[in-house]
């Protein structure tokens, strides 16, 4: 009875109110809302992008360079129609823009989850160790800060080479000192308090006091950043295959896509960078609308 009892206290509710009161605050500003819809039509978009592109921009067979730079609404002689036209190597830009994004929301989330892995682990461990392990922790960290993000990139993208995965491990390396600097910062705040002087006292294991007690109280800045940092990673991998350091030709990505028509933008060959461009766009203004709800609504000095 007294379990039951217990099942129906103010306690055992708080967290089913809690997600509810969240997703509330965050979809009362209207453009989060449509940010959340928009990011969603894009990453179906892109799950989908096998079964709903006319072409594999993968196949090279399937490539005819005599359709190269046709425009939007072209029909080829095969009878497939290019709703937005096709690039210099006769790649129809749609299915280039579907594979793309495939392309780009992988490299941007595996990317910002592996650093907010390594960055929190780093982080918290500094924060609870303390002496001269945080102090050599944060001096890797501040050192890894002291060099701009796409210039760390570069420097790793010249040894590691082109490629996605090596776009993925630059951007990691890149951006794991974001993570750390601030879960450190956050942890030592909690680990003063008292559920962690209770814990202490328990003598509990250390793991256990990291995982289950220190850790999710530091979760809500990681989730935070790595909604920025996705939007980020894939602005920096869009940036780096237009250098030609990202994706090679045969891996489409939004990037490398925009890439190819540089050069005819004068020409009157718009669509061959117009379209990947907008794409790439409201991906990455979707994933901020989405990061800065978030951040405002899981903002402690914003709760009630």
């Amino acid at each position: 009875m007294t379990d039951l009892n217990a099942e129906n206290t103010p306690a055992a509710k708080a967290e089913p109110s809690r997600i509810g009161k969240v997703a509330r605050d965050f979809f009362a500003a209207p453009g989060a809302a449509i940010g959340l819809v928009v990011l969603i039509i894009i990453c179906m978009l892109a799950i989908l992008a096998p079964w709903i592109s006319p072409q594999n921009p993968y196949d090279l067979m399937q490539l005819d360079i005599m359709d190269g730079r046709l425009a939007p609404g072209s029909e080829s002689m095969t009878g497939l129609v290019y709703h937005l036209g096709t690039d210099s190597q006769g790649r129809d830009i749609l299915s280039g823009i579907l594979y793309g994004l495939r392309t780009s929301l992988m490299v941007g989330v595996v990317s910002a989850f592996a650093a907010a892995l390594i960055g929190t682990c780093a982080g918290l461990f500094a924060a609870y160790m303390g002496g001269r392990t945080e102090t050599v922790v944060m001096r890797l960290v501040d050192l890894q800060l002291s060099f701009p993000t796409i210039l760390m990139a570069l420097m790793m993208l010249a040894v590691l080479g082109k490629g996605v995965i090596n776009v993925v491990i630059a951007l990691i390396i890149a951006e794991w000192a974001t993570y750390a600097r601030t879960v450190r910062g956050t942890a030592l705040v909690e680990r003063e308090k008292e559920y962690m002087e209770a814990a202490r006292m328990l003598r509990l294991p250390r793991w256990r006091i990291l995982l289950r007690h220190l850790l999710p109280n530091c979760l809500a800045p990681v989730i935070v950043i790595a909604t920025m940092q996705v939007a980020r990673a894939i602005g920096l991998e869009a940036t780096l295959s237009f250098l030609g350091l990202g994706a090679s030709v045969t891996e489409p990505s939004l990037g490398m896509l925009i890439s190819t028509g540089y050069q005819y933008l004068l020409t009157g060959l718009y669509w061959i960078s117009f379209f990947p461009g907008v794409a790439l766009l409201a991906t990455i203004v979707a994933i901020n609308l989405v990061g800065d709800r978030v951040r405002d609504v899981l903002n402690p000095r914003n709760a009630s």
